[in-house]
């Protein structure tokens, strides 16, 4: 754990994107490489989405993979390569726990300035273009506007703690990102968080839009903002988005963060237009993981 201190210290530096180990039982998805004495890169991989059964067949499960040297070894390709065989093979172990009526995508997700880790996915080893995202910040020290909620409706703090609310929770999301559902795993990621919460909006008893808001190191995070068809345009996203922001806020949270599809531009004019600004561009770009490319 100090070797690995020291060499998140040295990539967050560089403000490159590296994702932290997890809980022990993650540990078997983690992969280091040690040089003299010091870590001088770390691997790792994990499912991110999976399709579940009935959905349509160009559907693709995603696992991703997040590898990172000091950064005077970031163009060492002989060293990430070396790495990047073992977190192959780990995705394939982990692909085989997957539906195998849907294919695999392994990819990666640096920021845009990660000029040297994007070359070398794409240009050796072959991945494409995915999508671009924002990460968009906003102060909770500005105010945030008190929104009102049309009386058909009412609001949810929703812990989400059986197995039958979860498997509710995830068939309303599935059907809102159909090809990149959230799944049991990553929801119950999320649940793990320190102050998770899902605040939904009703209309009676059926469930309409929803968000989830946790804190990491202090900061306030907002993930799965979502409205359901028929009831977009009403301003139910909005009313979300500022009641997540005021829950973070009253839990000591002094900045959230959010991440946003940049071709998405109604999701980008939303958060805008409550105060979020975007700070890093993530580039994400796959490979079928049935391909091996050395």
């Amino acid at each position: 754990m100090p070797l690995l201190g020291e060499l998140y210290q040295a990539v967050s530096a560089a403000e490159a994107l590296f994702w932290w180990v997890g809980d022990q039982e993650n540990w078997g998805n983690v992969f280091c490489a040690i040089e003299d004495g010091k870590m001088v890169a770390k691997g790792q991989v994990g499912i991110m989405n999976v399709i579940p059964p009935g959905r349509a067949p160009n559907c693709k499960h995603h696992i991703y993979v997040n590898l990172k040297a000091v950064p005077h070894r970031e163009q060492d390709y002989d060293l990430l390569d070396e790495l990047y065989q073992v977190l192959y093979e780990r995705a394939v172990v982990l692909m085989r726990t997957l539906p195998k009526a849907y294919e695999t995508y392994l990819c990666v997700g640096n920021y845009a300035h990660e000029s040297a880790n994007n070359a070398f996915f794409t240009e050796k080893k072959g991945f494409q273009p995915l999508e671009n995202l924002y990460a968009m910040k906003r102060s909770l020290e500005e105010p945030i506007p008190a929104l009102p909620l049309d009386d058909r409706y009412r609001n949810r703090l929703w812990r989400i703690e059986s197995a039958e609310e979860e498997v509710e929770y995830l068939k309303h999301e599935a059907e809102i990102w159909p090809e990149a559902p959230l799944g049991l795993e990553r929801l119950r990621e999320y649940k793990a968080h320190s102050n998770w919460i899902a605040m939904n909006v009703l209309e009676g008893d059926t469930l309409v839009g929803s968000t989830m808001a946790w804190q990491e190191e202090g900061d306030g995070v907002i993930e799965d903002v979502f409205v359901r068809a028929p009831w977009r345009r009403r301003g139910i996203a909005k009313y979300l988005l500022c009641r997540a922001m005021s829950y973070l806020q009253a839990h000591g949270s002094a900045t959230v963060k959010l991440q946003v599809k940049a071709a998405n531009d109604t999701a980008l004019s939303l958060y805008q237009s409550v105060g979020f600004a975007k700070d890093q561009e993530e580039h994400r770009f796959y490979l079928p993981l049935e391909l091996q490319v050395r």
